[in-house]
């Protein structure tokens, strides 16, 4: 069977970012079950998922109180669209409950499926408010090089990874990319972080000087990058990025996708960075995978422009068929009901603190570990040639992906990002021995590789 369904992948099955060579030599690792920070595969193999699924698996597998509340809505009532005034409980509770736990001041929740699709819903939001304001020139978005933020046609040109718009005409007009936040790889010899703040600061003011400041509506980050390579910025950044965005009446979207629902220590990640969002992004964590759902929150600078509009705008056109699905609503009530009755945002920061101490003492002094970077439940290690000038291997040696590979033969999950890290990223509940584990398995895999390296 289990052949069976591995030719049945190689003749059916395109896999998202999967390397079409690679894949055709070592075919699909097929899993089965999952429960608690583990995944089965159909040979029995047992593997610890450092990468939360996608980053997203927060409360970990098998929540059976997640199961139940959707098989519940699923028999009570498994769909019905928010269109035209219709509604379903599910999401009106969410909807208010989001606004009630997020510090910002929110005036409404809009749902749909994906973190793609709701960067997509901030792109139509940023141009609706510029237009209804009487500025429908600032339509230009700007993003950071080696950003991710989705890849549906909006948000692929919110990303900033070249690989993505490789043979895929993009980025389009209208979207652009200012400096990567990277100290250690970004930074001229010499330079201290505060110069570094001032470097890009300075990019971005002189990028919307030359676009012109009445053609730029808005700046998207999210507070620490993933798949970017778990890019940390410096500590002023944020404040002195926003002082910039002020002056010329730029909107703040903060996309928390990964960030959000106390991913990096605290409840929000705009939170742990200082960051004051126009715009906020959601979904991964929303329901810890268990169904799609994403949701943009819109502040009440935004709303108030759109409410007033009256006649102008009498409806919001736009939403999926799926927008609200009342079985993905259900499931994000039931992971949000756990984060809240295990307290797993405070187990989460402290956790946070053992993972990011455990990198650091395992890998500070690596010869070939350039930097560790992390904050709370995400980290990284970079991995370099020569630890004294910083040089990087050869891309052609695919150094992330040999280590993915052989960490998945040790029984660990991690993930390939940026140009040379090795991300984790693992669910609340994990546990210090499991993370040794995993911290264990990075270390003795990359000691194995840099020998085969000489």
């Amino acid at each position: 069977m289990s052949e069976d369904l591995r030719e049945m992948d190689l003749d059916s099955l395109l896999h998202p970012y999967t390397n079409f060579e690679d894949h055709a030599e070592h075919g699909p690792v097929i899993m089965k079950g999952a429960h608690g920070v583990r995944l089965t595969d159909i040979h029995g193999r047992e593997y610890i998922d450092a990468l939360a699924g996608l980053w997203c698996v927060d409360v970990g597998y098998g929540r059976q109180e997640i199961a139940e509340a959707i098989a519940d809505q699923a028999r009570q009532m498994a769909f019905y669209h928010t269109f035209f005034a219709m509604a379903n409980e599910p999401s009106i509770r969410l909807a208010d409950r989001l606004k009630k736990m997020t510090p910002w001041p929110i005036s409404k929740v809009f749902f749909g499926l994906s973190g793609s699709d709701a960067n997509d819903t901030q792109i139509k939001l940023v141009w609706l408010y510029n237009n209804l304001r009487g500025k429908p020139k600032k339509t230009k978005i700007i993003s950071r090089n080696m950003a991710y933020h989705g890849i549906t046609l909006g948000a692929s040109n919110l990303t900033g990874i070249p690989t993505i718009h490789a043979k895929m005409n993009m980025p389009l007009p209208g979207f652009l990319h200012v400096g990567l936040p990277h100290f250690y790889r970004e930074s001229d010899p010499g330079m201290s972080e505060s110069d570094f703040v001032n470097k890009l600061v300075n990019e971005l003011e002189e990028t919307i000087e030359r676009e012109g400041p009445e053609t730029i509506g808005a700046f998207i980050a999210e507070p620490v990058m993933g798949a970017g390579g778990v890019i940390v910025p410096p500590e002023d950044y944020y404040p002195a990025m926003q002082e910039v965005l002020r002056k010329y009446d730029v909107l703040f979207i903060a996309d928390e996708v990964i960030c959000g629902f106390g991913r990096l220590g605290r409840p929000w990640g705009s939170q742990a960075l200082g960051i004051e969002p126009d715009l906020v992004t959601l979904a991964k964590g929303l329901t810890s995978a268990y169904a799609p759902l994403s949701a943009c929150l819109i502040t009440e600078k935004i709303w108030s422009v759109i409410e007033e509009a009256g006649d102008d705008v009498p409806q919001f056109n736009h939403g999926q068929t799926y927008s609200g699905h009342p079985i993905s609503a259900a499931a994000a009530n039931a992971n949000l009901d756990i984060m809240e009755n295990e307290s797993l945002f405070d187990r989460a920061a402290e956790t946070g603190v053992y993972l990011q101490e455990k990198l650091r003492t395992e890998f500070e002094n690596h010869p070939h570990v350039g930097e560790v970077r992390g904050l709370g439940m995400l980290g990284a290690i970079d991995v370099v040639k020569d630890k004294e000038t910083r040089e990087a291997f050869d891309p052609s040696r695919k150094l992330p992906l040999r280590i993915y590979r052989r960490l998945i033969t040790k029984g660990v999950i991690a993930r390939a990002a940026g140009v040379s890290g090795i991300a984790v990223c693992p669910p609340y509940i994990i546990e210090r021995t499991e993370i040794d584990q995993v911290v264990g398995a990075i270390r003795e895999t990359l000691d194995e590789i840099m020998d085969e390296e000489g």
